[in-house]
């Protein structure tokens, strides 16, 4: 089923693609949206909110390991980490890291991070986020 939905939005997205006029949205003086050879790169991306945010992340032997609690956006505009939180119960002893996003793996629909394991989560250094810039 899952496959038959997301067929059914990569065609969507295609014919949407297509059928869509060659102008692109302008608000003022910027262009807005994305272009038609943008798309193709739009429908194979992942959705963070629907199939990053919240997914729990396994290693190679199916163990959990913890859960994608954030994504973070380099200054260059490229997502460049995933947060992971760790251990705990309901927030507390929790154990956030920042893994590069290209150590994050997809195994039959899972998000992987094949050679973690709990204990080595938890001795990567604790993830903060930075105090808020004025």
């Amino acid at each position: 089923m899952r496959n038959t939905v997301s067929k059914f939005a990569i065609c969507a997205g295609v014919l949407m693609a297509v059928l869509a006029p060659v102008h692109a949205q302008v608000a003022g003086s910027a262009v807005l949206g994305v272009s038609v050879s943008e798309m193709d790169v739009v429908i194979k991306g992942w959705s963070a909110k629907k199939q990053l945010i919240g997914q729990t992340v396994y290693n190679a032997k199916k163990e959990k390991i913890g859960k994608i609690d954030d994504l973070i956006v380099s200054p260059e505009k490229a997502v460049s980490f995933v947060i992971i939180g760790a251990g705990g119960f309901v927030g507390i002893d929790r154990h956030d890291v920042a893994i590069p996003v290209n150590q994050i793996k997809e195994d039959a629909g899972k998000i992987t991070l094949p050679d973690a394991t709990k204990d080595t989560i938890k001795a990567l250094p604790a993830f903060t986020y930075p105090a808020k810039r004025g």
